[in-house]
């Protein structure tokens, strides 16, 4: 199945966005922390992302809320 015209532009301008977002969040992390990602143990890169994925949780969550009017503890 192709993609229609505007799927096509959605999904370069997705492309673009994230591009854009990922080289500015590694030169960030890069400034603040030096050193090589890829010496970063495995181990220490998965407790990385595991505390990523909590945050990314949280943001969804609270985010849910903000939209639907759900609860605020």
């Amino acid at each position: 199945m192709a993609l229609t015209h505007d799927q096509e532009v959605h999904l370069h301008g997705l492309i673009k966005q994230l591009t854009l977002q990922v080289s500015a969040k590694y030169i960030k992390g890069a400034e603040e922390h030096g050193g090589n990602i890829w010496d970063i143990s495995p181990l220490t890169l998965l407790d990385h992302a595991i505390e990523e994925a909590i945050d990314q949780c949280v943001y969804l969550i609270t985010l849910r809320e903000q939209v639907t009017g759900g609860p605020r503890r």
